[in-house]
């Protein structure tokens, strides 16, 4: 038998492929199943698929830290009128640290997930990078890890596509969206949680003149044209600004969500030399809005973090977003937004 790996595995078709891809290349697999949120139903297919596939399983609980670390993050993110991360968060703080702390009960040094990403080394340092299929990449939600998960990982599905991954599956279906929503539209979720935020309130302009309502703050987010009550002279703007504490979302004219400078927070970088020397770092920002273009103008230490002018605007960036830096295929680091302008 060949060497060992501990696997996050789900049940679904992703862990299930990268089972049979390690297994077939000479591994002995681990299945191991973070126990997030109390769903029996995909405990019980991550059983039932392990026994399938004849793979050792366990199942680690770990629904008190996901609770304080992930949905707690992801209410008070709301709460104070930023947009949350959820699936970056989870990564970095529950996903990868347990199923490294799972593998070092287990005496096994390699772990790995049927994400679509892959690890590089590069000068002696390991860096996230792109997989092959651009449409299902994971490597965005990723740039938290750090060196001593990323020198463990190994990464199955690499160099898979989605599509022809799936074929093999007609009958399955996979799960979508964020997952202890548990199918809860997020508004009633946040509301079960915070009643408190489905107090309504105003729509202010620039000037700070009342020109509409809303039906609380915490259910909108930098962009939106929709949802909200404005006055006749208002066609057509768009949410530029949230203020948790006001009770208030202003509204503007499509340019204004366009911003050069981006502040970032709390960032995991693998080398801050190259981050600061490059010519050729490209910066992405998922989310309602759109990427700015071209290569990042200059990027500066500040305040804890990172200043980054950008050569062609970014529109729609909202606080609390993660802003993650490229160079080619690999992720040299990110962070969070903290403000844009």
């Amino acid at each position: 038998m060949g060497k060992s790996v501990v696997l996050g595995f789900s049940g679904g078709i992703d862990s299930i492929t990268s089972a049979s891809l390690l297994r077939d290349a000479g591994w002995r697999v681990i299945a191991v199943t973070l126990d997030t949120i109390g769903d029996e139903i995909m405990l019980s297919k991550a059983r039932e698929s392990a026994a399938t596939l004849g793979v050792e399983h366990h199942i680690v609980d770990v629904k008190s830290e996901f609770q304080q670390l992930v949905v707690d993050y992801f209410i008070d993110s709301y709460s104070s009128g930023r947009t949350p991360a959820p699936c970056t968060v989870c990564n970095s703080a529950i996903k990868w640290r347990f199923l490294a702390e799972a593998a070092d009960r287990l005496g096994v040094e390699h772990i790995a997930t049927g994400h679509y990403f892959s690890v590089v080394s590069h000068k002696g340092l390991y860096y996230v990078a792109r997989g092959a299929d651009p449409a299902k990449d994971q490597s965005y939600y990723l740039w938290g890890l750090k060196q001593d998960i990323l020198s463990r990982i190994i990464t199955p599905m690499s160099d898979k596509i989605k599509a022809e991954v799936k074929l093999g599956f007609e009958d399955k279906r996979e799960s979508m969206g964020v997952c202890f929503l548990r199918g809860v539209n997020y508004r009633d979720f946040i509301c079960s949680h915070r009643p408190s935020l489905a107090a309504g309130g105003n729509v202010v302009d620039a000037n700070g003149k009342v020109v509409g309502s809303h039906d609380g703050f915490a259910f909108y987010t930098i962009g939106q044209k929709r949802g909200f009550a404005l006055a006749a002279e208002m066609p057509g703007a768009a949410i530029v600004g949230i203020d948790a504490v006001r009770n208030e979302l202003r509204v503007g004219r499509n340019d204004e969500l366009l911003k050069l400078t981006l502040e970032v927070e709390k960032c995991n970088v693998v080398s801050e030399s190259e981050l600061l020397s490059a010519e050729d770092i490209s910066v992405v920002i998922r989310g309602i809005g759109r990427n700015p273009e071209g290569f990042a103008r200059s990027i500066q230490p500040c305040d804890g973090g990172y200043k980054v002018e950008l050569s062609h605007p970014a529109w729609a960036a909202a606080a609390g977003q993660p802003v993650v830096f490229y160079r080619c295929d690999r992720v040299i680091g990110g962070g969070f937004l903290r403000r844009c302008y």
